[in-house]
């Protein structure tokens, strides 16, 4: 539960992180445009995550097995 926790407040960090810069570079009155440039950049974010938690959990995985 903890750790859920410490995951969320550092999603949110990103999330303030990830606005900003697109603010920054963005003209302010392209709404549309920053919410879709943010939506890639986090989804693009997610998805290599995704794809790295899953080897890692292949590898410890594949090193359980040959334990056993």
């Amino acid at each position: 539960m903890l750790t859920s926790a410490f995951g969320l407040v550092a999603a949110l960090a990103w999330n303030d992180l990830i606005k900003r810069v697109i603010d920054r570079y963005i003209s302010p009155g392209s709404g549309v445009i920053s919410q879709l440039i943010y939506a890639v950049i986090v989804t693009t974010l997610l998805v290599a995550m995704t794809i790295e938690m899953g080897k890692i959990a292949e590898k410890f995985a594949d090193e359980e097995e040959k334990k056993e």
